[in-house]
């Protein structure tokens, strides 16, 4: 009889030397006359633990980690094939503490099964959203959708339902579901975790968010340093064709969808709707004016839903469990789970998925496990590179959108960046000028010349030149930028230059002070 193996295909492991491990696996499998099945499964998100190879047991699944492909042998020798003792078993993978505290919606079957087995998917619940939301009228989709509570998990938090019903409701005989794959943010991978390891969950909730709103035609706009996602979606949208769940009739029903994956080309601005909707169309990723919204005019001017990956590939289990289910996990205005993305110097990197309302204190102390380095943690970025760092005064705040605006923060995209105190903070407010001042698209004066100017500044700063007129200078572009800038580029970059300014004023004092203080 064939023990089934399970060595992960997601980046994160590969990167880590999960192929390697795989063909150690089956070479030694042969060399031993053992009958094994190795599948390639995406990633439980315990990157600290990759490659986590996983044994199914008549107990369930034991997971081995991290192995290296010099480990094989010696798993071999200690039976691991029926879960035998090891020095890097870890037990039963759902019984693993940072994982066994996790409320896994969205991500549930995330590293559970074969990403390109539709078979799998459907044995899983898969397809159950769908085969409901076919039974359905549009509107009732979307108000199943709004009453979930479910907002856009890319950073803005906009409520995915209205959006849904401005398109519904828009004038056009050519609709669009346009999803936001270009991952961009430090520190973030759920987008891409998703695609690698549950492809399927993405593309059925693009097609409910086609029923919903009209749309027949739908793209995935994925960034090109995700070559592993690229390949996935690919294969996994020529799948789903071949089973009917897209085509002319999809599953058989009267309603037409069909998809594909379309390629980006680094930018990170083009993460911004607009920018990603002008790239689509073979133009200059550039931000838009608005209005017109994208809802209205959007891809090639008609009528268009623009979602990140999350907010898509949590549009099933809505449809499947229904919206008060959803809607009864997180708190406040913030419903539902989120992936939280933990990495930077911790312990405990990965992917977290859990209700709303968890304390900032908690990710990165108890589950994250605080610094790797062993040092004081210092400051958290969470949000990306346009994310305000909070400083350990601020650990109570509460995973929730509106907790973290009323703290000058940003949940953002959900990833969240650890600093020990060897961090320069100064250093860190000066790199997100310069970030923007790289990457923006250039439309706007206020994104591109206070982005440059911004760094200069802090340059004048740090060699002593009128410390407090440079400072006041800096609070002066961040306004301008906050408030004047066309997209979130120019307009959040302001969050981490003035974080960093305001709790951390030590680290702005004239180098030469500094390091004399020292």
């Amino acid at each position: 009889m064939s023990v089934t193996v399970y060595v992960p295909r997601d980046a994160a492991a590969l990167a880590l030397g999960a192929d390697e491990v795989a063909a150690a696996i089956a070479r030694e499998a042969e060399a031993r006359g053992k009958a094994v099945t190795i599948v390639r499964n995406g990633s439980r998100g315990m990157v600290w633990l990759e490659p986590l190879v996983e044994v199914a047991t008549d107990s369930g699944r034991i997971a081995y980690g991290p192995v290296g492909a010099g480990d094989v042998a010696s798993l071999f020798e200690a039976g691991f094939l029926a879960g035998g003792a090891h020095a890097l078993n870890q037990g039963l993978t759902e019984e693993i503490p940072f994982f066994k505290r996790q409320t896994r919606l969205t991500f549930a079957r995330c590293g559970v099964t074969d990403p390109l087995s539709l078979a799998d998917y459907e044995a899983h619940g898969g397809l159950a959203g769908l085969r409901r939301a076919l039974a359905m009228q549009p509107a009732e989709i979307v108000a199943t959708v709004t009453e979930s509570g479910l907002r856009g998990r890319g950073g803005a938090g906009f409520p995915t339902g209205i959006k849904w019903k401005t398109v519904l409701e828009a004038e056009g005989a050519q609709k669009y579901i346009v999803c936001n794959a270009d991952e961009g943010d430090s520190g973030t991978f759920a987008d891409r975790m998703i695609m690698e390891g549950d492809p399927f969950t993405l593309i059925e909730g693009m097609v409910i968010a086609g029923i919903a709103t009209g749309a027949t035609k739908g793209y995935v706009y994925l960034r090109s340093e995700y070559p592993n996602a690229i390949e996935t979606m690919n294969q996994a949208v020529d799948i789903a064709r071949e089973n009917r769940m897209l085509g002319d009739s999809v599953l058989g029903s009267i309603h037409a969808f069909d998809m594909e994956i379309r390629v980006g080309a680094g930018a990170y601005v083009c993460g911004e709707e607009t920018s990603l909707l002008n790239s689509l169309e073979g133009r200059r990723g550039v931000v838009r004016a608005k209005p017109p919204l994208p809802a209205l005019q959007g891809l090639f001017g008609k009528p268009t839903v623009v979602n990140n990956v999350i907010s898509l590939a949590s549009v099933p289990v809505i449809l499947d469990k229904g919206a008060a289910f959803y809607r009864d996990f997180g708190m406040g205005r913030s419903r539902g789970t989120i992936p939280i993305q933990i990495a930077g110097n911790v312990k405990h990197g990965g992917l977290f998925e859990a209700a709303f309302g968890l304390s900032l204190g908690e990710i990165v102390d108890d589950i994250g496990g605080g610094a790797f380095t062993g040092r004081p943690v210092k400051a958290v970025q969470v949000g990306g590179p346009l994310g305000a760092y909070f400083p350990r005064a601020l650990f109570d705040t509460p995973f929730d959108y509106e907790a973290f605006a009323a703290k000058d923060g940003l949940i953002g995209h959900a990833g969240v960046v650890v600093f020990d105190d060897s961090a320069d903070m100064l250093a860190q407010a000066r790199f997100a000028f310069e970030f923007c001042a790289i990457e923006s698209c250039g439309k706007c004066t206020p994104c591109r010349v206070g982005s440059t100017r911004g760094a200069e500044t802090l340059d004048k700063l740090a060699a002593g030149i009128a410390p407090d007129a440079q400072k006041a200078l800096v609070a002066d572009l961040c306004n301008t930028m906050k408030f004047g800038s066309l997209c979130a580029l120019g307009g959040f970059t302001p969050y981490p230059v003035m974080s960093a300014m305001t709790h951390w004023p030590e680290d702005f004092a004239p180098r030469a002070v500094k390091e004399a203080a020292e």
